[in-house]
């Protein structure tokens, strides 16, 4: 009676194994590989992080005007093409300011801010534009990411290249032990979603609305497999 050795082989995510001891026409040979599919698509989203920062003497002061000033620039992206219910607050903070010797007030800083998704992009770039107009000196914009709402193509297309990729490695593993691959004992998956292109804006003057400048870029839609199949 033959006896079969266990060989055990771990390489770029890539393991065989062969398992089984007695004779040889009895033992099962499976190989266990891991596929990655990527695609890429245009986004359809931009989503941003922007509000408002103000300081006054007390508190009162500070809320008011840094609400006066959110309410002017979600009023202005409506205006410039957002659906308000698009528009939801984040965040919302009041904090006391220092003197120079760190320990007397001298004043409040408030802040008010708001996320806003854009699904029309061509509008995007006049819906920051107007923002920062109405909020002036006092806009802070903190975080703009361009994004995809809708990849299920896109997964779809990930998953099936990743799985080819799988058989392709298992085949490969297959022809150089001399053997055939035969069917699929299991399937595992783990999809990524699309990586955001984000942008960091600080505050921006006030005056005539400025020209913000957005390009959208593609985003990465990744997907991984790992499978089993019988070898013979």
């Amino acid at each position: 009676m033959r006896r079969l050795t266990a060989i055990c082989a771990a390489a770029a995510g890539v393991a065989m194994l062969a398992t089984g001891c007695g004779s040889s026409d009895s033992g099962d040979r499976t190989v266990t590989v891991t596929g990655t599919g990527k695609v890429q698509g245009t986004p359809d989203v931009l989503n941003a992080d922007l509000g408002t920062e103000v300081s006054a003497t007390d508190v009162s002061a500070a809320v008011d005007q840094a609400n006066a000033k959110a309410k002017a620039i979600t009023d202005a992206m409506v205006t410039a093409g957002a659906k308000r219910e698009d528009i939801k607050t984040s965040d919302l903070s009041v904090q006391p300011a220092y003197g120079p010797e760190g320990r007397t007030i001298t004043g409040y800083r408030a802040t008010n801010t708001m996320h806003v998704a854009v699904r029309d992009l061509p509008k995007a770039s006049g819906i920051l534009s107007a923002a920062v107009q109405a909020g002036g000196n006092d806009t802070r914009i903190s975080s703009v990411a361009f994004g995809l709402e809708d990849n299920t193509k896109l997964l779809a297309d990930a998953r099936a290249r990743a799985f080819e990729d799988a058989k392709s490695r298992a085949q490969q593993y297959a022809d150089l032990s001399g053997l055939k691959l035969k069917k699929v004992k299991t399937i595992s998956e783990n999809g990524s979603g699309p990586t955001p292109t984000p942008m960091h804006k600080d505050a921006l003057p006030s005056g005539a609305a400025p020209t913000i400048n957005l390009e959208p870029g593609q985003q990465t839609v990744t997907f991984t497999v790992t499978a089993a199949w019988d070898m013979d």
